[in-house]
């Protein structure tokens, strides 16, 4: 089976520090926001990626976001997903206790191991979740066949 996630390695960078961390007794939450590239904050939805027979499924998490500000698009055999969660009203850091809530701009791309029909492509978003249905092209479908055995 092909490997569904593209290497990132700015991505596994933050997994060795995740490593370091539980080592070291840190224990950080997943969705910490970080400093990436340039300094600018982000995080990564967890995704989960499945096949159906006539379409592929993508879920992604996403809690507290608008859907207006999340953007699905496929490009070739890419799907993008990218948006920006931020803070209801603002709070002085001195007044925080704890917090690991992740604010700020995220992109999560994932190669899809078929070709989809992107006219037809839905996406839905319900109680933090988004879910997006990709119907396979009439040629990824009729790839499989079924073979007689004698």
């Amino acid at each position: 089976m092909a490997n569904l996630i593209p290497w990132e390695p700015f991505r596994d960078m933050l997994d060795i520090e995740t490593i370091f961390d539980r080592f070291f007794g840190g224990g950080l939450s997943r969705l910490r926001p970080r400093l990436g590239l340039f300094g600018a904050k982000f995080w990564s939805p967890a995704v989960e990626v499945y096949d159906e027979k006539d379409h592929i499924v993508v879920k992604a998490e996403l809690p507290g976001i608008d859907k207006k500000d999340i953007k699905v698009s496929v490009d070739g055999n890419i799907l993008s997903i990218k948006g920006e969660t931020r803070k209801a009203k603002e709070v002085n850091e001195k007044d925080y206790y704890y917090s690991e809530r992740a604010y700020g701009g995220f992109y999560r791309t994932l190669p899809l191991p078929v070709a989809v029909e992107k006219e037809k492509v839905k996406a839905s978003y319900k109680d933090g979740i988004l879910t997006i249905e990709l119907p396979k092209s009439e040629e990824a479908v009729s790839k499989e066949t079924d073979i007689q055995i004698e």
